[in-house]
């Protein structure tokens, strides 16, 4: 079968009779390239690290879906706080939106978990075990003899098992490192579930990286589609010096460009793309053409940068403008969610308390007068037991509290419901009045959160009247 040839209208990944076209880059060398996997073995380093660093107490970053409880970077929020997590995305939303308007898709080619291990990970095992691009298309297309299933069965192997490390790694966001390594440990069949869920986690991961690959970033992942509405002529991207460059030619011949048309450019690029033909949705801003053809360049002593970061007011020999509207709003909508969320996690309390009133009759009528019952739910975010105390108050109002006399235990990260009644004598009820209930740290001086609540009973004339 011909693959296709590069072009904007259709993705090289895709032969001329429609199959998959299964592309090799070739290894490429140069300043991005060295950065780049720098920047992605730190990058590693830190995805690795965040659920081993512990920040009061906790991993820095720990989702413990279970008990309700998710530690950001030394801040807990339960269940009841998770609404803070809207300004906590809308922020990040829009400051890849700023980024991205500001310098492109270099979220893609830099930062991405689909870039940083399907580059820097699994096609260095490729390249380890298979050889260069040219030594594994020769390979493909190899009969199946001796070298050809080792060669794969060990490069699969290897896949599996970084798939099944990437998988553990990503539990364990969910779940403590000791609990996760006592389910390793253990017998599959108590924990079938998690053995399952692993399963199917690792076969998707290695069906990722090691088949789908690049399908992911143009078919599935939405980012590349919305790069066309965030940037403009004025963000950077990667692209081809046409005035330079053209029209194409041998090295030695008079008259033309720059660009010798060795199509090096093509061959180191991951999702196949000729960034001669400009912009494309496919391009994920990795730098492999730049380094590439500024390796060309330097050997045919001519200037680098024929393919560049640039803008493509650059490119056309404009004047890049940085501040413009589209930067303004997305910067102001990035601080919007950003200082919302910050304002918010600074009302983070240790403890939280949620007080409803009990199923059945909003108030009860007895002998000595009226009666309201409510359910409290006192939770404890820290790594301690405590002893709270619950204190009452609605002004002008003599009533009685039950239900705290001890105190209310909460353990450690638990929570613990208590009912608590409120009751007013009949020659002291005059209607229905709000009151608040307010959580008091177990040194009896702080308090942690106050809710308030309204004391419903019977119209008092009417009752006096009825009686």
């Amino acid at each position: 079968m011909k693959p296709a040839t590069p072009s904007r209208e259709t993705p090289t990944t895709i032969n001329i009779d429609g199959s998959r076209n299964f592309l090799h880059p070739a290894d490429v060398s140069g300043f991005f390239t060295t950065y780049r996997r720098i920047f992605a073995l730190l990058l590693i380093g830190i995805y690795v690290s965040l659920p081993w660093i512990p920040i009061n107490g906790h991993p820095a970053v720990f989702l413990d879906v279970l008990q309700r409880r998710f530690h950001l970077f030394g801040l807990t929020f339960a269940a009841q706080d998770l609404w803070m997590a809207f300004f906590l995305i809308t922020g990040l939303g829009f400051s890849l939106f700023f980024v991205t308007s500001l310098l492109g898709r270099i979220w893609c080619g830099w930062a991405c978990p689909q870039t940083v291990f399907l580059e820097h990970v699994f096609r260095r095992v490729e390249s380890w075990i298979d050889g260069d691009a040219t030594q594994r298309k020769k390979l493909d297309k190899q009969n199946w003899d001796n070298e050809k299933i080792i060669k794969r069965v060990f490069k699969h192997g290897l896949f599996l098992i970084f798939s099944a490390l990437i998988a553990h790694l990503f539990l364990a966001y969910f779940i403590s490192i000791p609990e996760l390594y006592q389910w390793m440990t253990s017998n599959p069949k108590e924990h079938w579930g998690t053995f399952v869920f692993m399963a199917v986690a690792t076969g998707i991961i290695y069906g990722n990286f090691a088949w789908f690959r690049e399908q992911l970033c143009l078919v599935i992942c939405p980012y590349g589609r919305l790069q066309s509405a965030l940037i403009d002529d004025d963000s950077m991207i990667i692209g081809y010096d046409v005035a330079r460059g053209e029209p194409r030619g041998p090295a030695k011949k008079e008259g033309i460009g720059d660009c010798v048309n060795c199509t090096r450019c093509v061959q180191v690029c991951p999702t196949g793309i000729d960034i001669r033909q400009g912009l494309q949705i496919e391009c994920i801003g990795c730098a492999n053409c730049i380094d590439a053809c500024n390796t060309i360049m330097a050997k045919l002593n001519r200037p680098k940068g024929l393919i560049r970061y640039d803008s493509q007011a650059g490119l056309d020999s404009k004047k890049r403008r940085i501040i413009r509207p589209r930067v303004f709003i997305y910067a102001a909508l990035m601080l919007v969610g950003a200082t919302a969320f910050a304002l918010s996690a600074m009302q983070l309390r240790s403890a939280n308390m949620n007080v409803v009133r009990m199923s059945g009759a909003p108030y009860f009528l007895t002998d000595t007068g009226v009666r309201n019952q409510y359910m409290v739910r006192v939770i404890n975010k820290t790594n301690e037991t405590k002893v709270y105390q619950i204190s009452s108050a609605a002004e002008g109002q003599a009533y009685r509290m039950e239900g705290n006399e001890k105190g209310i235990t909460v353990p450690p990260m638990g929570e613990e419901v208590r009912p608590v009644i409120i009751s007013i004598n009949k020659d002291d009820y005059t209607g229905q009045f709000p009151f608040t209930l307010t959580l008091v740290s177990p040194d009896g001086e702080k308090e942690i959160i106050t809710r308030e609540a309204e004391f419903l009973g019977p119209n008092p004339r009417l009752w006096k009247v009825a009686e």
